[in-house]
């Protein structure tokens, strides 16, 4: 038999219009007393104090964190843990975009286990459970309210740095659409494209084997069958709704299948992991500082150019997906279909199409190619393996908007 799969989930996961009203009763089964992290422009919202309002009715004693700040600085992480101390809460629920969950996934580890953020870089070295975690996204992109990592800025380091560990997927998740209405046409935008790329990254992953340890010894594991319907099920969601959602951001139908399709894509490289795209990101984004959505989604059509060789059949499938109609096209004619389709999809979002434009240096190139080859963890996951020189040459095609040359 060579069937293979791999997933983990949070216990819960709860989707649907209104869903934020059961945040009372899921926090009441978990404890009497909430740290609840979020960023100020969220806590002066009415939607927040009405949400506060109801867990202290359900009485759930809450201390409320609102200083999260992008990318989550990790000595800000240290100073929520040291005001949180005291107050001994029995959960942490992250209340905003990705941050604030990465926040909140941080700070549960440290009240729980103590030591520094540092201590924990990597994977597998949570050393167990943490307070229960109740994640509620108000972006639709990162997936993070379903994934097993966080992603924080150390000051001591060039790149961001990541933890691992089963034991950060949050205990519940609850997704309600309605949050993400109020988002920005370009926060619609990055982070979609971010949902877009974890699911076709997910999707086109390396396959790893079948080894029964290959789960107990990597967060990440690559493609198996259970991540592929997850990624699907992303990329035809968002396929069919992020524009509509960019274009008009009271569409309740379209806000809904960006979020879902942003769940099920965290779904998918949670376990599956993601590669290139990533790799690339990390130094591109520290030497631009631009967002992560963005920068990985410039990126994608690009690493799929690469990949073709390797993974076309994948890409064929993620042509269908988008809703790209066969008509008698061949596997390969597929497959370029759907990274044109990609790459139109995201200049109609407003992806920056080149890393030129995203603000990289042309003296800047090789060290990025260096720095991104040295991620052994998303490299290995790349389904076309590379060498220096090849990451080379891929950064250059980026940068120089050249479709074509990605794929030599």
């Amino acid at each position: 038999m060579t069937q293979f799969a791999a997933i983990r989930l949070p216990h819960e996961i709860l989707f649907g219009k209104g869903h934020r009203h059961a945040l009372p009763k899921v926090a009441a089964r978990l404890g009497s007393r909430a740290l609840v992290c979020t960023d100020q422009r969220f806590a002066q919202t009415p939607v927040f104090a009405q949400m506060i309002a109801a867990l202290r009715a359900a009485s759930v004693d809450i201390l409320v964190h609102d200083g999260v700040l992008p990318d989550v600085p990790r000595d800000s992480v240290a100073a929520c843990v040291e005001d949180a101390r005291g107050f001994k809460p029995d959960m942490v629920i992250g209340l905003g975009g990705g941050s604030c969950l990465d926040m909140a996934k941080c700070a549960a580890l440290l009240l729980t286990h103590g030591g520094r953020l540092q201590d924990y870089y990597g994977e597998f070295k949570v050393p167990g459970p943490t307070l229960p975690i109740i994640a509620i996204p108000t972006t639709a992109g990162t997936g993070s309210e379903v994934t097993p990592v966080a992603v924080i800025t150390d000051p001591d380091r060039t790149l961001k740095v990541g933890i691992s560990s089963p034991y950060l997927i949050a205990t519940t998740a609850i997704c309600d659409p309605d949050l993400t209405m109020s988002c920005p046409q370009g926060l619609t935008a990055a982070a979609g494209a971010d949902a877009l790329t974890h699911a076709i990254e997910a999707f086109t992953a390396a396959r790893r084997g079948t080894d029964p340890l290959l789960a107990q010894n990597h967060v990440f594991i690559g493609k198996s069958a259970l991540t592929d319907h997850y990624a699907l099920l992303a990329i035809r969601l968002l396929g069919r709704s992020l524009e509509k959602a960019y274009r008009d951001g009271f569409d309740e139908e379209a806000r809904g299948e960006v979020m879902m399709g942003a769940l099920a894509a965290g779904c998918a490289f949670g376990t599956a992991g993601t590669a290139a795209a990533h790799a690339i990101q990390y130094p591109a984004g520290a030497l631009t500082h631009t967002a992560h959505g963005l920068g990985v989604a410039t990126l994608m059509p690009y690493v799929m150019s690469y990949n073709s060789a390797n993974a076309a059949p994948e890409l064929a499938e993620i042509a269908l997906a988008l809703g790209i109609a066969p008509n008698g096209r061949s596997v390969e004619q597929l497959a370029k279909a759907a990274i044109e389709e990609v790459r139109r999809l995201f200049e109609a979002i407003g992806i920056t199409p080149t890393l030129q434009a995203l603000g990289l240096g042309a003296d800047q190139i090789e060290w990025t190619a260096e720095q991104a080859f040295g991620i052994d963890r998303l490299i290995k996951n790349n389904p076309r393996p590379f060498d220096l020189d090849a990451m080379k040459r891929l950064v250059k095609a980026a940068y120089d908007g050249d479709l074509a040359a990605s794929a030599i």
